[in-house]
């Protein structure tokens, strides 16, 4: 963005410079949702998949660190991955071909 923005001189720079701060900072600050958000995933609750729960809080606990929102997407590759900024704001989430395809043991 700066160096884009230098084609304009030195306050297209500091426009540059602005514009790009704002970017890395919204990226930040919005990462889990936007990771979550592309993967098309929805929120689950303990009562719809206990055993997903069960796993992750005994994982949680075990590290010391609070328990992350839990997700799924539709996608049939088996993946899955955690994102967020801090504990505090963590997401994970796994794809329904990581469900099938694994078994909870």
């Amino acid at each position: 963005m700066i160096g884009i923005g230098s084609i304009f001189g030195r306050t297209g720079a500091i426009i540059g410079l602005a514009i790009g701060v704002v970017f890395v900072g919204f990226s930040y600050w919005f990462s889990d949702k936007l990771a979550i958000r592309s993967a098309r995933a929805v929120p689950v609750s303990e009562q719809e998949m206990p055993d997903y729960y069960r796993i992750v809080r005994e994982l949680t606990q075990a590290d010391g660190i609070p328990m992350p929102k839990l997700y799924v997407t539709p996608d049939a590759q088996p993946n899955a991955f955690a994102t967020g900024r801090s504990p505090d704001h963590a997401a994970v989430a796994v794809t329904q071909g990581i469900l099938n395809l694994l078994s909870w043991d």
